[in-house]
């Protein structure tokens, strides 16, 4: 591993401790640990052999983290070669056999993913922010892409986002929970 690599640590569960690497800060952007470890209080329970997707999974800390805390199985959507290849090294790191990953368009990939899903999952959006350049209205898009997910396969949709950004009180069926906010960042909960 190279000297100056960015990296991560695992929090809670069975590899606590574990490093994760980050792809470049360019591509990416890491979820705060306030934050993560709110969303993990919040549905520690739950999430026993349960199924977890991560969107725009980036490193696949938060799929990654659901794993270690239980998780029976954890998909990864990631457009990013570079942070897709960062991802998988991050799977192979801690039990890949529990690890799907997809490379490519989430509004693509997620459709197609949901549709195959045996039981329903907790699906953890993490767009990048709407104020980086050519992501305008990536928000909308996202809450439209989870507004079209069949119900039955949805446990809990939870989205990172600018905390400047109104979520609004429904996507089609499913009601906005709560709202967490970490200065620049917040955490929306539907279900």
């Amino acid at each position: 591993m190279a000297q100056n690599s960015l990296h991560t640590v695992i929090a809670g569960g069975r590899f606590k401790g574990k490093k994760l690497l980050l792809p470049s800060c360019e591509t990416t952007r890491s979820t705060k640990s306030i934050l993560k470890s709110s969303f993990f209080n919040t549905v520690q329970f739950d999430i026993t052999d349960a199924y977890f997707v991560e969107v725009f999974a980036g490193s696949g800390s938060m799929g990654l983290e659901a794993l270690s805390r239980g998780a029976k199985k954890v998909f990864f959507i990631e457009k990013d070669k570079a942070a897709f290849n960062v991802l998988t090294k991050n799977c192979k790191n801690l039990d890949e056999a529990k690890c799907v990953c997809f490379l490519g368009d989430t509004f693509v990939k997620l459709p197609q993913i949901a549709q195959n899903l045996k039981e329903a999952a907790f699906f953890y959006f993490d767009p990048p922010f709407d104020i980086r350049e050519g992501m305008e209205g990536i928000y909308e898009k996202t809450l439209e892409l989870f507004g079209s997910l069949p119900k039955s396969k949805v446990r809990l949709g939870a989205f990172e986002h600018i905390s400047s950004f109104k979520m609004p009180e429904y996507v089609k069926e499913f009601k906005l929970l709560k709202s967490k906010k970490f200065g620049n960042s917040s955490i929306s909960f539907y279900a």
